[in-house]
């Protein structure tokens, strides 16, 4: 295996062949292992969610500081909604329905197609202009992986593979996490995209990998085999959330005095939980009241 002074979650990004292979690997198992901790997902639930998760950390690796792209994958099925979020490489995420519970597939893993439905990927950049970048596609499969290189074909006009995957034990705990996503840019020809589906092939599940012991670089040697790689960058990444009772205080205040009021008659105290880490946050009586003195009255239209 390759050494690395690299713990941990990170991933390198690296080109090959002229600057036409763009190449992203990343492996995320401590940032899944976060996210089944603070939402007590189901074995389903984590596989699913731990997918988009480790999507948006590769995607946020093209971002520079301070922009933010987010995911929403939206379907049909019992998991309901899973939106992940990633901005200057720290990355949270949450899906609504964390306690699902399906019988396993046809080839004997967990049913995250099943649990997600048919639906829409939806992917909103926030790159610092007048307006966001949003763009969106069918689930073509709701491996998420499958569908994540359909948006890059459709929307962004760039050829891709993607793979993510999670593997857990027997009592559901994340023994691994990763993924990978190549762009090819124009130009390639056909030998070389032969050769990295092949490659991609026999790469296998990327998760298995890192449970053996493989560290992104070794994944990146071998989705590139037969192509000499150029590592620009490696980044750590992990699980943080942003949420704050001052930015909760601007909310309720944002709610206007009369709205405040009405809280304060109908049940006294303010209880919130936050949806992607779920960390509670309470305003007492008397605080509500505080609050109802700074609030602007709402204008009546």
């Amino acid at each position: 295996m390759t050494d690395t002074s690299f713990e941990g979650d990170y991933l390198v990004r690296a080109v090959a062949n002229g600057g036409q292979i763009l190449a992203l690997v990343a492996r995320s198992t401590e940032l899944v292992r976060e996210a089944r901790r603070l939402h007590g997902t189901s074995p389903t639930a984590t596989a699913a969610l731990g997918r988009v998760l480790t999507a948006a950390a590769l995607m946020g690796a093209t971002l520079k500081e301070g922009q933010t792209l987010t995911l929403r994958v939206v379907g049909d099925g019992p998991a309901g909604w899973i939106v992940a979020t990633v901005r200057d490489m720290r990355v949270k995420g949450y899906i609504r329905e964390p306690h699902i519970y399906l019988p396993l597939n046809a080839a004997g893993k967990l049913d995250v197609a099943q649990a997600i439905g048919k639906g829409m990927l939806y992917v909103t950049k926030d790159l610092g202009l007048r307006e966001p970048y949003n763009g969106c596609v069918p689930l073509v499969s709701g491996e998420i992986g499958k569908d994540l290189a359909y948006y890059f074909a459709v929307s962004e006009q760039v050829p891709a593979a993607v793979g993510l995957g999670v593997l857990l034990d027997p009592d559901g705990e994340v023994q691994a996490a990763g993924g990978y996503i190549l762009q090819l840019l124009p130009g390639a020809s056909e030998e070389v995209v032969a050769q990295l589906e092949a490659n991609v092939e026999a790469t296998g599940p990327v998760s298995r990998l890192f449970a053996e012991g493989c560290t992104p670089e070794d994944v990146l040697a071998l989705l590139l085999r037969g192509f000499t790689p150029t590592v620009l960058a490696r980044q750590t990444f992990a699980f943080i959330c942003d949420c704050s009772r001052e930015r909760l205080t601007e909310v309720l205040l944002a709610l206007g005095r009369e709205e405040l009021e009405t809280l304060l008659a109908e049940q006294g105290e303010v209880e919130a939980r936050c949806g992607f880490c779920n960390r509670v946050y309470r305003f007492s009586r008397e605080e509500l009241q505080e609050l109802i003195e700074l609030a602007e009255p709402k204008e009546k239209n």
